[in-house]
């Protein structure tokens, strides 16, 4: 009886003593959630812009002289403004921008030579929403909205005096690009702008009186630009595991 007393006492001391030994063991660290910055689109802006454009068409008279077509081409620059709102990836917003136009063109009619036409670009300019799903820091979007421009045009025999105009022309404009945020508050972008005037028709008078002069002006644009962006920098955060 003495024995079993001493074993049963030495077994529940080497049980105690082995708890106490597990319990003294660190346990393994838990994975924790680790937060990663992802870019935020929300906020004002403000940038400048350079692009090349084209515009085209055709002109009509009505005395029967030859239809002239549009074929104008040149550079632009101007600066933009803006607002974007992100909700998850989409982001919404709109902007506006104006530019002094460089578009130029003369043109002759090539089978008879017997009319000619000047269709200048003046200045540019748009108030457009934009849409776009963002992928971090890259921004793809489509925008659309009101155009309008100034056209220098004018109308004539070729070989002869021109009788000129200046025309100012509302419209629509439709186009899509990609935004690349490569700093805190610092955007670029590349995108591509249609846009029709619809036609615009003038007597030439004094020089040539009752002869009108029908023009039909659209215009493909394409746009480099950098933007600077009002916020605080990155604010969104998505967890990885």
């Amino acid at each position: 009886m003495k024995t079993f007393i001493l074993a049963t006492t030495a077994l529940v001391a080497f049980a105690a003593g082995a708890q106490a030994a597990d319990l003294g063991v660190p346990r393994a660290p838990v994975a924790a959630a680790v937060v990663a910055p992802v870019f935020n689109w929300t906020g004002f802006y403000l940038g400048a812009q350079i692009g090349y454009g084209w515009l085209n068409g055709s002109s009509t008279f009505d005395n029967g002289a030859p239809t002239l077509p549009v074929r104008s081409n040149g550079v632009f620059g101007g600066v933009h403004a803006g607002y974007n709102y992100q909700i998850n990836n989409a982001v919404l917003g709109f902007e506006g921008d104006i530019e002094i136009s460089g578009i130029r063109g003369i043109r002759t009619d090539l089978t008879g030579g017997t009319s000619s036409g000047r269709f200048d670009d003046r200045w540019q300019g748009s108030l457009r929403a934009r849409a776009g799903v963002a992928v971090d820091r890259a921004l793809l979007y489509v925008t659309g909205g009101l155009a309008f421009a100034q056209f220098g045009l004018s109308g004539g025999p070729a070989g002869g005096q021109l009788q000129g105009y200046n025309m100012t022309r509302a419209g629509w404009t439709l186009g899509a690009g990609v935004e690349y945020a490569f700093a805190p508050n610092w955007t670029t972008r590349l995108e591509y702008r249609y846009a029709n005037y619809g036609s615009v028709a003038r007597d030439l008078a004094p020089l040539y009186p009752f002869v009108i002069q029908r023009t039909s002006l659209q215009a493909h644009t394409v746009r480099l630009g950098v933007s600077y962006l009002f916020s605080t920098g990155p604010s969104a955060v998505v967890a990885r595991y």
